[in-house]
C-alpha cells in the first residue's frame, strides 16, 4: 500500500447531493488523496447525508453507523451534508463513533481552504469536480430555495437561491463534455427559478438550456415547480429533443395546496400535461405527491386518484407526509393517522404502477435513441437517470454510444430493445 492517503464518500438522497460530493472527490483529488474502492481501504470516510424527511434521516444514521463497523480503526469517520448543517451539535453528540460532522462547508476544510475556516456551500458548489463516470452528468444551477412550502424545512439550511453565472456552469458543462458525458441534468432546488436573485433583466432557465444544448448532446432538467412551466420554458425543452417533464405538483386538491402553501389545483395540472402532449406525443413526465399532509381528507385522496387515472404521468412517486420541525405545517392540526396514510399510499402506487406498465407497454414495436449508460443499459429521453426504469440493450453496444433501437418488449417499467442502426459513436 502507498504512503498516499486513501478516502472512500457514500452519497445519500437526491441528485443535488451527488453533486456535492463530486465536489468533494475533485478537492481531494486535487490535494493528493487517491479514492478507494471500499471503506474498508479507506484513511477518510465520509458521508454526505440527506435529511428530507424522516426515512432519510434514518438512513443517513444507519449507515454512518454501518460505516464505523466497516472502516478500520484508524480510519476518520466524517458526517457532512444536508442532516450535518441542519442538526450539527446534536448529531455530533448522538454518534460518538464520528471524528467530526459539519456542514456544507467541510470539503473545503478537508480540502485545500487555509486555516481550516470552512468556506460556504455555494463556494464548493463552483469548484471544479472530476469527469463523470458515466456517459451523463447532473449540473446543479443553483442552491437554496426562495419557496416557503409548508412541508419543507429545506430553505432553513440550504439558505435562499443563490444561482450560479452562466460562465460558471458553461465551464462545469464544458468539462463535463470532454469527458465523455452525453447527456447533462441540470438541477437545483427551484430550477424554473435560476436567476431571479441575480437582478431584474438579468439571467434566467432558457437562455442557459439554450447554451447548454449547444454543448451537449443531451439536456434533461429535474425539478419543476408548475407554476414555473410558462410556454416559453416548454419550448425550451421541446427544443433540447428531451422532452421530459419533471413538475413538482405534491397533489391535486386545491384547498389541501393553499395548505401546502403551494399553487395550482389539479385541473390546472391536467390542461398543462394534455396541452404539452398536444404539441410533443412523445412528451414523458414525472411527478411526486405527498400522501397524509396534516389536513387530508377521504375527498382530497379521491381527488388525487382520480388524477393520476386522468393525467397517465410516465412516472410517480408517492411520499408518507412525514413532519418536520420548524417548517409551517409542523403546528397544523388534521394529522392523518399512519394506518390510513398507509392505506392510501398503497392504492395510489398500485394504481401508478399499473399505468406505467400500460404506457411501456405502448411503446412495444416503437423506434428510440438510446444513450447507452453502462453494457446492456440504455436510457431514451422517457427516461431520467436513476429514478426511472431503463431499457435492455444488447451488450455489443459499447457505453456512451447513441443508438435507435426498436422496441421488442417490456416488463413492468423497463423495455427491451434491438438495435436498428447505430447514430453516432461520439
Amino acid at each position: 500500500m502507498s504512503g498516499r492517503r486513501t478516502f472512500f464518500v457514500e452519497t445519500l438522497g437526491c441528485p443535488k447531493n451527488q453533486v456535492d460530493s463530486d465536489k468533494l472527490v475533485g478537492i481531494l483529488l486535487a490535494d493528493g488523496l487517491t479514492p478507494a474502492l471500499a471503506p474498508e481501504a479507506a484513511d477518510l470516510v465520509v458521508v454526505n447525508t440527506c435529511a428530507f424527511i424522516e426515512e432519510a434521516r434514518q438512513e443517513s444514521i444507519d449507515v454512518v453507523l454501518a460505516l464505523a463497523e466497516r472502516k478500520h480503526a484508524d480510519a476518520e469517520l466524517v458526517v457532512t451534508g444536508c442532516m450535518a448543517e441542519r442538526y450539527g451539535e446534536e448529531l455530533a453528540g448522538a454518534l460518538p463513533e464520528v471524528d467530526a460532522v459539519a456542514g456544507f462547508g467541510v470539503p473545503i476544510t478537508l480540502g485545500r481552504k487555509p486555516g481550516g475556516t470552512p468556506l460556504p456551500a455555494f463556494d464548493l458548489l463552483n469548484l471544479p469536480r472530476p469527469a463523470s463516470a458515466v456517459p451523463w452528468a447532473y449540473v446543479k444551477v443553483a442552491e437554496g430555495c426562495d419557496k416557503a412550502c409548508g412541508f419543507c424545512a429545506i430553505p432553513s439550511f440550504r439558505g435562499p437561491q443563490r444561482s450560479r453565472s452562466f460562465d460558471q456552469i458553461l465551464a462545469e458543462v464544458d468539462e463535463l463534455v470532454a469527458g465523455g458525458s452525453k447527456e447533462i441534468v441540470l438541477v437545483a432546488q427551484d430550477l424554473a427559478s435560476y436567476g431571479r436573485d441575480q437582478g431584474v433583466g438579468t439571467k434566467d432557465l432558457v437562455p442557459l438550456i439554450d447554451l447548454v444544448s449547444q454543448r451537449a448532446r443531451r439536456v434533461r432538467l429535474l425539478y419543476l415547480y408548475p407554476s414555473e412551466l410558462t410556454e416559453r420554458l416548454v419550448a425550451a425543452i421541446m427544443a433540447t429533443g428531451v422532452p421530459y417533464f419533471d413538475l413538482s405538483l405534491q397533489h391535486v386538491s386545491a384547498p389541501l395546496l393553499r395548505r401546502m402553501r403551494r399553487w395550482g389545483d389539479g385541473t390546472r395540472f391536467l390542461e398543462r400535461v394534455e396541452a404539452i402532449r398536444a404539441l410533443e406525443p412523445t412528451a414523458a413526465f414525472r411527478s411526486n405527491f405527498i400522501v397524509g399532509y396534516p389536513g387530508e381528507t377521504e375527498d382530497d385522496h379521491d381527488q388525487l386518484l382520480a388524477f393520476v387515472e386522468a393525467a397517465q404521468l410516465d412516472w410517480c412517486g408517492f411520499f408518507a407526509y412525514s413532519r418536520e420541525e420548524g417548517t409551517f405545517a409542523a403546528d397544523l392540526d388534521g394529522a392523518v393517522p399512519t394506518a390510513l396514510m398507509g392505506e392510501r399510499l398503497a392504492e395510489l402506487r398500485q394504481a401508478q404502477d399499473t399505468i406505467t406498465a400500460s404506457r411501456r407497454d405502448d411503446l412495444i414495436g416503437s423506434s428510440v435513441e438510446v444513450l447507452v449508460d453502462a453494457p446492456g443499459v440504455g436510457r431514451s429521453h422517457r427516461e431520467a437517470p436513476e429514478i426511472d426504469g431503463i431499457i435492455t440493450v444488447p451488450g455489443s453496444l459499447a457505453v456512451g454510444q447513441l443508438a435507435t433501437v426498436r422496441i421488442t418488449g417490456a416488463e413492468g417499467p423497463d423495455l427491451f430493445g434491438e438495435p436498428m442502426a447505430l447514430e453516432r459513436s461520439q
